[in-house]
């Protein structure tokens, strides 16, 4: 049971996120791939909803304030949301999905918030891009144990 909670836990960190979770339980704790996949996909959106939460509160309070900071956020919501709305659902979508660095969650997270996305619209693009992401890291995994095997 540790093995699978410290899966969860490091799926939850912003660098490696599931990238790490997945080559983690398959290949050191030797976790079967249905089940490191799982916990790999809840452990990454565990703290999506709790990011966006916060990058609100936090934007918010930045907006209000007279500055460059508040005018760029200002801007932001009057001008760039109308127009990246009709593209942020697969935006976001791809933006997780594809397992490069600063690539996943907690940046799917921040341009759900930069380019003020439909909340809902915004969460479900972000754990479809987890999913898409954690059957690719885990193909790759994989085969790379195979490969590794193979040799």
């Amino acid at each position: 049971m540790q093995d699978e909670l410290l899966v969860i836990l490091s799926a939850m960190m912003p660098i490696g996120e599931l990238r790490a979770a997945i080559p983690l339980a398959i290949g050191v704790y030797d976790i079967p791939w249905r089940t490191a996949l799982l916990l790999s996909i809840i452990g990454n959106m565990l703290p999506v909803p709790f990011l966006v939460a916060s990058l609100k509160i936090f934007g918010e309070l930045l907006e209000k304030r007279p500055g460059l900071p508040g005018s760029i956020l200002r801007w932001r919501k009057t001008h760039l949301s109308s127009r990246v709305n009709k593209y942020s659902f697969w935006g976001i979508v791809l933006l997780v999905a594809i397992p490069l660095p600063f690539t996943g969650a907690w940046t799917g997270s921040f341009a759900l918030w930069a380019f003020n996305a439909p909340l809902i619209r915004g969460l479900i693009a972000i754990a479809l891009g987890i999913v898409i992401a954690g059957i690719i890291v885990t193909v790759l995994t994989l085969t790379g144990v195979e490969l590794i095997k193979f040799l």
